[in-house]
């Protein structure tokens, strides 16, 4: 249920958390069928990492940091302050190198630069929690830390290109035999600078585009051009990589498919059914 004081903090119960796991085996037999690993990443990346990629430029309405705390300065503040602690002061943290990611696919880029994959590319998907600090929360469709499964291609640029189409096909495909009625729509990410050449050609060639149910963005792909493999020093083979991924916000899907099929046992029912 959501309030006006809605914090972005949700409990999935059983059954939610049931269908949270067979609607994310589904994204994972996808994975298995287009040879993509799975890695598993820490929930935290260190601030440089992300200021490598315009992060705190482009993305600071989302940003959160995890900071350690000063003990020193800690006994005076609950000597003074009213209990339970509603807030920690500023003044009471130390300067952090640690930031809480908004999107599960920076870690992959970080983990492979400097290297040169082979000439047809790599694929990879992972599971990652991620944390956004929007101006309002809404149960599980909007969440302060929710999970994220992405599917992603690190190659040549046709075949970064090739993984968006057949991922929206198989997008397609799955909310078809779901029942489930979604638009496409365009996004916009600003990865580069809104006058550069590459910013041009995104308003040629959608960098991001989501499939909506009900007016919420429950997936979306994303073709980011060769900016990560230029900041990470990433080859695909004698050419610097470019990348797409897929995307899929777990709780969303929740939310959607209990809506869609009048309960999380009848949506379980569901899913698990699917070839």
């Amino acid at each position: 249920m959501t309030t006006a004081t809605d914090n972005g903090l949700r409990v999935l119960d059983g059954g939610q958390l049931r269908l949270l796991r067979a609607i994310d085996s589904v994204f994972r037999r996808l994975a298995d069928g287009w040879d993509a690993p799975e890695f598993r990443f820490p929930f935290l990346m260190q601030c440089r990492d992300l200021d490598m990629f315009d992060y705190y430029d482009n993305f600071p309405h989302l940003g959160l940091a995890a900071t350690r705390l000063d003990p020193e300065r800690v006994a005076p503040l609950l000597a003074e302050s009213g209990r339970p602690l509603e807030r920690i002061p500023t003044e009471v943290m130390q300067p952090t190198g640690f930031a809480l990611p908004s999107a599960a696919c920076y870690a992959i880029y970080v983990e492979l630069a400097g290297t040169t994959l082979p000439a047809e590319g790599a694929m990879r998907t992972t599971l990652g929690t991620c944390f956004r600090n929007e101006d309002h929360y809404d149960g599980l469709q909007r969440l302060l830390g929710f999970s994220m499964r992405e599917i992603v291609c690190i190659g040549p640029e046709d075949v970064a290109k090739n993984h968006l189409l057949r991922a929206k096909d198989a997008v397609q495909t799955l909310c078809a035999e779901l029942g489930l009625d979604f638009e496409i729509e365009v996004a916009t990410d600003p990865f580069f600078d809104k006058n550069s050449g590459k910013a041009k050609m995104q308003r040629l060639f959608p960098v991001k585009e989501e499939f909506v149910v009900n007016g919420l963005a429950i997936g979306s792909v994303n073709y980011h051009r060769n900016f990560f493999g230029e900041r990470c020093g990433i080859q695909a083979g004698d050419a610097t990589a470019h990348t797409s991924c897929l995307a899929f916000g777990l709780e969303r899907w929740v939310h959607t498919l209990t809506e869609r099929f009048g309960g999380t046992d009848a949506a379980v029912a569901a899913v698990e059914s699917l070839g």
